[in-house]
């Protein structure tokens, strides 16, 4: 196939210039999203972000609960990847309130963590395919998402909003036969892999449509705030797992994965590796869970009248979306002083949404939004 060529925008008469929304509600946008896009012929000129459709003020409504009440409403801030919000909330916390989080209970919040990345990946890898009309891939990354949500439920009493990862550990330990279940899913999954690469990843079209759309450089990203997938895309090995561990990641065994495109297809191939990597580290954190015994949460006072010492922290953790940051501030109260969440997709879905569509054709619109994986109620929050 051939790309088509792109006409320079100057060189169009200024009655072809023209707005277009793409969003809140519509199929080729991520969420409760929108976008104003301004065109000469088919081509953009113009790219204004335009949020606020969804779940909005987190951080304020945060600062007006009790710090045990925060934990039910942080996975609301990215529903396809929550399990980070909670994690990355209770470990700031925990550091202000100088809390030691038992190892088996670290282990399990490893283990939580790689399987909601799994999950997040699988809904990207649909959402892409949707962009260029291939719903065949959208059913089986559904499909396959939905059975690790059946994990979930089985685990925390919740497919989406979990509410497992508590300041001090987690909320209960693992089901009986629960690691059983998640190995024989893992097998599954890596079964299904390879029908994924023939239908999408070596994809005649799925190349040639990805391949230059939405292209950034290693220097545009650093400089832009890009972080987790869509900046190792482009070459650069930074993971905050690596870079400032967390939990037990030190003990962990996995690679970064990298791709030096910079373009929508090199974020596509970054999530499939890192699916990988996240299966084998699910596997490694199952071996350490039949080996670690111990309680899964350290001791609490009541949590309706629980004063954490005056003090500030920031917890960061490696999002699906990429680096997601907690910063805390307590002024010795029973509820947060002050918070703030440092959301990847704040990033994503606006300042470089906006650069990369620029110069794009209409019809790389959606594929653009759906190759940086942005989640819209974390601009919103």
């Amino acid at each position: 196939m051939t790309t088509p060529q792109v006409p320079d925008p100057a060189t169009l008469a200024p009655s072809e210039e023209y707005d277009l929304y793409f969003g809140p509600n519509h199929p080729g946008i991520e969420g409760n999203y929108s976008v104003r896009v301004r065109l000469k012929g088919d081509v953009i000129c113009q790219a204004v972000a335009d949020g606020g459709y969804l779940h909005r003020g987190f951080e304020k409504i945060m600062e007006d609960r009790l710090w045990v009440q925060n934990i039910a409403l942080v996975p609301r801030i990215c529903v396809p990847d929550p399990v980070p919000m909670e994690e990355s909330y209770a470990r700031a916390v925990e550091m202000i309130g100088g809390l030691e989080v038992p190892l088996r209970a670290q282990w399990i919040r490893v283990l939580m963590l790689e399987l909601s990345r799994i999950c997040a990946h699988l809904f990207t890898f649909g959402g892409n395919a949707a962009t260029i009309g291939l719903y065949t891939n959208m059913f089986w990354g559904v499909t396959m998402r939905d059975l690790f949500l059946d994990i979930f439920e089985e685990i925390t009493g919740a497919r989406i909003y979990h509410i497992y990862i508590t300041p001090g550990g987690v909320r209960r330990d693992l089901p009986e036969g629960v690691l059983e279940r998640i190995e024989a899913l893992l097998v599954e999954l890596e079964e299904r892999m390879p029908q994924f690469e023939d239908l999408f990843f070596n994809n005649a079209v799925v190349i040639d449509r990805a391949t230059g759309t939405g292209r950034m450089s290693a220097e545009e990203a650093l400089a832009w705030g890009v972080t987790g997938p869509n900046l190792r895309a482009t070459g650069v090995a930074s993971d905050v797992r690596r870079d400032d561990p967390y939990l037990v990641y030190p003990q962990v065994d996995f690679d970064i994965v990298t791709e030096t495109g910079g373009d929508a297809l090199a974020r596509m191939m970054v999530r499939k590796g890192e699916v990988v990597q996240a299966v084998k580290i699910v596997r490694q954190a199952i071996a350490a869970l039949r080996k670690v015994g111990g309680p899964v949460r350290c001791e609490l006072p009541n949590p309706l009248a629980w004063d954490l010492p005056a003090g500030d922290a920031y917890a960061r953790t490696e999002s699906s979306k990429g680096e997601l940051g907690f910063y805390i501030v307590s002024n010795g109260g029973p509820r947060p002083y002050r918070v703030h969440v440092r959301g990847a997709s704040s990033m994503h879905a606006v300042q470089v949404l906006e650069k990369l569509l620029v110069g794009s054709r209409i019809e790389d619109v959606a594929q653009i939004m759906f190759s940086l994986d942005a989640c819209p109620p974390e601009v919103d929050r």
